[in-house]
């Protein structure tokens, strides 16, 4: 008496669907974009043709401090972190900064069409306020 050792195999059709692959990509993407988002600052979305400057070696700064930008574009009009201001509100928004415990640094971004004058004067809204910590946005020449 012979006798065979083989499984019958029923072929049977597979009614579920494997996800796994698509919820890590999900979860990756979600914390790329939980990443990259934070770091997409607003005077970042403002058009402005930055002055050029040769190549430096540039100091890193403190990572505690907290930086605030005033954008001066070239048809006169200021953009103070990403808000349009008028002229006349440059120093009562310089105020309220100063009056903090540690005021931020300004970046001023200018535009290379726009005038010296439209520059003295956030300088001299910024001196006024005593905010003295300031650096300026450039491009590097190629």
């Amino acid at each position: 008496m012979a006798r065979t050792f083989r499984q019958r195999r029923q072929m049977h059709a597979v009614a579920e669907l494997n996800v796994t692959n698509l919820v890590d990509l999900a979860f990756t993407l979600l914390i790329i974009f939980m990443i990259a988002t934070p770091l997409m600052t607003p005077e970042q979305t403002i058009p402005v043709n930055l002055p050029a400057e040769s190549k430096s070696q540039q100091q890193k700064p403190d990572p505690d401090t907290k930086f605030e930008s005033v954008t001066i574009q070239a048809d006169g009009s200021y953009n103070l972190s990403g808000r349009v201001i008028a002229r006349a509100q440059l120093a009562d928004e310089f105020a309220t900064y100063a009056r903090q415990p540690k005021p931020p640094v300004f970046r001023i971004r200018m535009d290379a069409k726009s005038t010296a004058q439209q520059f003295i004067i956030v300088m001299d809204e910024l001196k006024k306020a005593n905010l003295t910590k300031i650096t300026f946005d450039t491009q590097t020449e190629n």
